[in-house]
């Protein structure tokens, strides 16, 4: 450690060279100090001593150098990806997997963005990477971690991901699941899926009918009995995703030219959950195919909606779950990914019994959401102006989303005093309006949130420490229950 303008900085030393962020004295911004080899870093000369801007041609380059900056495929070990919708974030969920596990349990995936978030904030899949790298470099991250490319519903969305280093690869079929398969009738469903893509399939009709109808399949403590009909539904509803599913994979696979990644399919964003018979289906038609499968997002029972806990009979979630970790011991193979996973309290405890190290935990919004009240209890005018353009914005850009939100419940800025500005992070209305409207809230505050956030770093860690060790805790304390 190196004491230097009076803020302590950790120097990192290999083959001779050693690399140390430092604080400007001119403007407060970070800086990289390279001393020894400094072929590939573009900086200024000074004191024996190339000083470097955190840029990204500069952190490829140090990446290059320590191997622990390069993120990896994480397999079906239990994992959690955190969102950083604003780039400040790392070093509170860093922070928040020190506090709750030491042991490192869990598997973090640091850079993690979708398609759709990188179009409304305006980011590259390559800028969210290089302010992952900076940050797991600053805080002395030395355990393995990843990078998902969430929600990638397109082949086309697959190359900036792997140009920038991405290693997990969540694709979105949703487009191509036909919700309206699970009330059709039965010559609806045989017309439905005499018309899938076969060729993509790589199968028929004939061989998955005596595949999955001839005999009952015995799971662990569960029994599957595919009639026709739970065939044909199953078939008409997620056939086509996946085929797409399929057609992505073999992009990726020609991206990675052999290389490991891990695939994830998410079919959450649907309209009807997904039944164990379903989950056993997809579960098998990839597998069969030798898609590299890590984790599957089926949609479960009840409500899991952006910023709030789970809505929904607990009893009944867990009567489900318990059959879809049926499915996933008998295949042991994957883990069960919770989308819109962050907040969800009252079910963690649940799924971790359950499930034991078999999950993965995604969230996005919730760490831009401790953003907001760190801008609440330092900023209240900026706090404000954040309310009103969420409160102008929310019709238009909650059109993506399933929401319970009544947003007649979220008083106006004017209304409320600056000590009732940081509760409104704890009221559901808030929490969800704020959370979806963050295209417009950072495409028109973002500048100002973030040179908050950098003023005040110790509050944002702080507060993103305390929020996701909160949600670690149940995963790393039953991290063993899964029991072959």
């Amino acid at each position: 450690m190196n004491e230097i303008n009076g803020a302590t900085h950790r120097v990192v030393a290999m083959d001779d060279t050693s690399y140390m962020l430092e604080t400007s004295p001119v403007d407060g911004s970070m800086r990289l100090v390279v001393r020894g080899n400094s072929e590939g870093f573009s900086g200024e000369h000074l004191g024996g001593a190339l000083i470097c801007a955190p840029s990204a041609e500069n952190a490829r380059t140090l990446q290059a150098r320590l191997p622990w900056l390069k993120p990896q495929p994480l397999g079906a070990r239990l994992s959690f990806g955190f969102g950083d919708r604003i780039g400040l974030a790392t070093p509170g969920h860093i922070a928040a997997l020190r506090a709750a596990d030491p042991a490192g349990r869990i598997a973090p995936i640091f850079a993690q963005q979708s398609v759709r978030e990188n179009e409304r904030l305006q980011r590259t899949p390559a800028e969210v990477m290089v302010a992952a790298i900076w940050s797991v470099f600053a805080e002395d991250w030395r355990a393995p971690w990843g990078a998902d490319a969430d929600h990638v519903k397109e082949p086309a969305h697959v190359a900036p991901f792997v140009a920038a280093g991405y290693t997990f690869f969540t694709v979105d079929p949703s487009d191509h699941v036909d919700n309206a398969a699970q009330s059709d009738d039965l010559a609806t469903l045989r017309a439905k899926c005499d018309m899938l893509p076969w060729n993509l399939l790589e199968t028929n009709y004939a061989a998955l009918h005596a595949a999955y109808c001839r005999r009952a399949i015995e799971l662990d403590g569960l029994r599957l009995q595919f009639s026709e009909e739970t065939l044909l539904r199953a078939l008409a509803k997620y056939g086509r995703a996946l085929a797409h599913t399929l057609t992505i994979t073999a992009t990726l696979r020609a991206a990675f030219g052999g290389a490991p990644f891990d695939l994830e399919m998410s079919v959450d964003e649907t309209d009807t959950p997904t039944s164990v018979h379903e989950h056993y289906f997809i579960a098998n038609e990839l597998l069969q195919r030798g898609a590299p499968v890590v984790s599957l997002a089926p949609r479960f029972v009840g409500k899991f909606q952006k910023g709030v806990d789970y809505m929904g009979d607990l009893a009944v979630f867990e009567a489900e779950l318990a059959q879809h970790v049926a499915v996933l011991r008998h295949f042991d193979r994957y883990k069960l990914s919770i989308h819109t996973g962050s907040d969800k309290f009252s079910i963690y405890p649940i799924i971790a019994r359950h499930a034991g190290a078999r999950v993965h935990v995604k969230t996005a919004g919730t760490s831009y959401l401790e953003a907001l009240r760190i801008a609440a209890l330092r900023d209240p005018a900026l706090f404000r102006q954040i309310l009103e353009t969420g409160r102008t914005h929310y019709e238009h850009d909650k059109k993506t989303y399933y929401l319970d939100c009544r947003p007649e419940n979220v008083p106006p800025a004017a209304a409320l005093n600056d000590a009732d500005l940081p509760a409104l992070l704890d009221q559901f209305d808030a929490r969800q309006l704020l959370h979806v409207t963050f295209g417009s809230i950072l495409t028109m505050h973002g500048s100002a949130l973030r040179s908050l956030l950098q003023a005040h770093p110790d509050d944002y860690c702080n507060a993103l420490r305390q929020h996701f060790a909160r949600h670690c805790a149940p995963f790393v304390h039953h991290a063993d229950a899964f029991v072959q």
